[in-house]
């Protein structure tokens, strides 16, 4: 009979390389999941603790009858283990993201017993990720349990699968499914295998380590996303007695260059968000509670698809995935740099990824890599590399296709593109570069030049802290409105664009990225829709609400934004309604029929009470006129944006300032080579990722046109006010060439 015991209390830690005895006597007591990069992962400075650290617990195994084993689980350490009991090392698991398992029975001895695991997040070529804009938290942060099984048994030993594989094919004309089974075992052959399954039950003898059953079920009724998320459950059950059980999906998959995604035959217009799995104050350690909240906050919003980026989620995510019809971009932590010593692990990855999510019906997609180009460019051996990844996955799974996630500066003509059956790209115009209407220039000539390929959009976004407010907002203020009113054009966008596969947010949540110093807050990535401890919706969010739910509501935007400066503000509402009214201090002020944004231009004097309603919805805030803009609603206390106060202080006729372009200061060569020092302090902002990225000169072309000043606003408290005086006095001094 197998039994499952959660192995989370009576652990010891050492945050150092001390080995077992010392961790033991010396330790700090932890409870699971546990992350020794919860604070120093999510400050600031590139500076968090990354090496070799200990896990130790005294246990006392269950009694084992003839035959049984007992193994130990692991469902997350980060980011390479070694698993050691009494002394002994017995396992050695490469990737921070995957389950994977030991056996302790031959290593056991009667009485209590040492189990010891060394977790390792150090820098190195051979293990992915090694360089991306995320914390690479180290730590035993997902569930650890003990196993009991018979000495026949379902698989445990491949890659931490579940032992069973099960392929749905469906035809929806008939309305049938066929359900192939696979039953992958240990020390069973000869026995039997009874699979129950849809009310139906069938037998199958084990062969060489499996058994096989075909399923027909008439009048499949389907997994249909978030409409109808139907599962089914399979049990499979071994003759001596073992037995595990999974769920299933029946459903059918399309991905059409003109069309989209079509799921169950019907085009499924995908729209929803990335996610990163880490929180304020707990970094990656979470129990089902927060990945419970964090589904819930997406289907809040609307969403019917999550990208989990950038590595294998917990399996409670997926489940939770499964249950509600969000569809699902799954992926390996292939990121940023390709490394040619790291082939393997990719490859690694990979299987873990397949074997142990094949059944998950909400998966859609295996996602090869994300940004691979972004610091070496494209290269023969990275091709290569993925070339092999795209044949595992078809090999491991026919059933579904691979895709990518390119960098914005990889040309969209290069043959590299088209390596994955679909693909998607990172696209920032509007943020890190360029104008917001260059994203739709992008689709609108990337689907004319490759009208065959099936192109969507999986990453977008735009910093923004909830404490930074602008009554103008524009690019670079890290300001809760610009963030809004970005979002307003991309949904647009892909609204009139009905080829874009999936359009996944850059990120549902703020994120830790200890690298990162800009928008006042040091080592968080701000692109979220909602803040890092979850408590924050910024407004932006409400505006997928818009479009994507069918949950009747009314937002005003802007309740953040209290004092304002203008003598006429502008009120915007975010509902899903037909018409919305305007109350100022209790007195009707406006009514409007729209479309998803309202928007009000309300004269202020004093302190005013705002209220939007449409039929029995409400929501209310209260604003108040100021007579100078209020300091703390600029990034680093308002003096980004406000570098002089006077025009001529900025401009000396016949020599450059910040109002040039980059494009015209580098036609000096001492104008270059002052941007060139210049540019280091900006990619310091962005965090260890920034140095490496290799900017194509068509990017680059983009980037010069753009005024220095605007560079400039981005790069945030890595560019001070007398630092920009500074450059601004050097250019000065560099006469003009024309």
């Amino acid at each position: 009979m197998r039994t499952q015991q959660l192995l989370d209390t009576g652990w010891y830690f050492a945050r150092q390389d001390c080995g077992p005895a010392l961790t033991l006597a010396h330790g700090t007591a932890v409870t699971l999941p546990h992350t020794w990069n919860a604070q120093d992962g999510t400050d600031g400075g590139n500076d968090y603790y990354r090496g070799r650290c200990w896990y130790v617990k005294k246990f006392t195994p269950p009694a084992l009858a003839a035959g049984e084993q007992l193994w130990v689980e692991f469902e997350g350490a980060a980011m390479t283990a070694e698993v050691f009991c009494n002394g002994k090392s017995i396992a050695k698991h490469a990737g921070g993201y995957s389950t994977f398992r030991a056996e302790l029975t031959p290593h056991l001895k009667p009485g209590e017993n040492l189990l010891a695991v060394s977790v390792d997040n150090s820098e190195n070529e051979e293990v992915y990720p090694q360089k991306a804009d995320f914390t690479f938290y180290g730590g035993l942060y997902r569930p650890v349990h003990l196993l009991t099984v018979p000495a026949a048994h379902f698989e445990l030993s491949y890659h931490g699968g579940s032992g069973l594989k099960v392929t749905p094919a469906v035809d929806l004309q008939a309305h049938r499914a066929v359900v192939t089974v696979d039953a992958y075992t240990e020390n069973a052959d000869g026995e039997t295998v009874t699979f129950s399954a849809a009310g139906q039950t069938l037998t199958a003898a084990v062969k060489d380590g499996s058994a096989k059953a075909e399923f027909v079920i008439e009048n499949a009724h389907l997994w249909d996303g978030v409409d109808d998320p139907y599962l089914y459950t399979l049990t499979a059950s071994l003759s001596s007695g073992d037995s595990v059980s999974t769920r299933f999906g029946c459903r059918t998959l399309v991905f059409d260059a003109d069309k989209g995604f079509l799921l169950n035959g019907r085009v499924h217009r995908l729209c929803g968000a990335a996610r990163h799995q880490d929180r304020q104050g707990l970094g990656s350690a979470l129990t089902d509670a927060e990945h419970e909240e964090d589904l819930a906050l997406l289907r809040e919003m609307g969403a019917n698809t999550v990208r989990l980026a950038h590595y294998q989620h917990a399996q409670r995510f997926y489940d939770l995935c499964d249950e509600y019809g969000l569809v699902v971009w799954a992926e390996i932590p292939y990121i940023t740099k390709h490394m040619e010593s790291g082939r393997q692990n990719t490859l690694d990855q990979m299987i873990d990824l397949i074997v142990q999510n094949y059944n998950h019906p909400s998966i859609i997609c295996w996602g090869l890599s994300n940004e691979i180009t972004a610091s070496g460019g494209v290269t023969p051996d990275m091709v290569e590399n993925h070339k092999l990844l795209s044949d595992l996955c078809h090999k491991l799974d026919p059933t579904r296709p691979t895709t990518m996630a390119h960098a914005f500066m990889l040309d969209m003509d290069d043959p590299f593109v088209m390596v994955s059956d679909i693909r998607s790209y990172n696209l920032y115009y509007g943020w890190y570069l360029g104008e917001l209407e260059q994203n739709d220039q992008f689709f609108d000539t990337f689907h004319q030049k490759h009208p065959e390929a099936v192109i969507g959009l999986s990453e977008y976004g735009a910093d923004a802290n909830p404490a930074y407010q602008n009554g103008h907002p524009e690019k670079g203020d890290w300001s809760e409105p610009y963030q809004a009113v970005y979002h307003e054009h991309m949904l647009k966008m892909w609204a009139e664009r009905p080829y874009i596969w999936a359009m996944h947010c850059w990120n549902m949540f703020d994120f830790a990225a200890d690298g990162r110093n800009e928008g006042g807050k040091p080592g968080q990535n701000q692109k979220g829709l909602v803040t890092f401890d979850r408590r924050t919706k910024k407004d932006a969010f409400y505006i997928y609400k818009a479009y994507l739910s069918k949950e009747p509501f009314v937002h005003l935007c802007g309740r953040r934004y209290i004092d304002r400066p203008e003598e006429v503000t502008e009120i915007k509402v975010y509902s899903n309604q037909n018409t919305v009214t305007l109350l100022v201090d209790g007195k009707i002020f406006a009514e409007q029929t729209g479309d998803k944004i309202f928007k009000f231009q309300v004269p202020i004097t004093g302190e005013h009470t705002i209220e939007a309603r449409s039929g029995e919805l409400t929501d209310d805030m209260t604003i108040r006129k100021v007579d100078t803009p209020n300091p703390a609603y600029r990034a680093a206390g308002g003096e980004v944006v406000n570098w002089f106060d006077r025009p001529d202080e900025v401009m000396r006729e016949g020599y450059y300032s910040i109002l040039d372009t980059m494009e015209q200061i580098k036609k000096s060569p001492a104008g270059a080579a002052l941007l060139a020092k210049m540019m280091e302090n900006v990619h310091k902002s962005y965090g260890d990722v920034a140095k490496s990225v290799t900017m194509p000169p068509s990017v680059q072309k983009m980037l010069d046109r753009q005024p220095l000043e605007k560079m400039l606003k981005q790069a945030g408290k890595a560019v001070t006010p007398a630092m920009v005086k500074q450059l601004n006095a050097a250019l000065n001094q560099i006469p003009r060439v024309e």
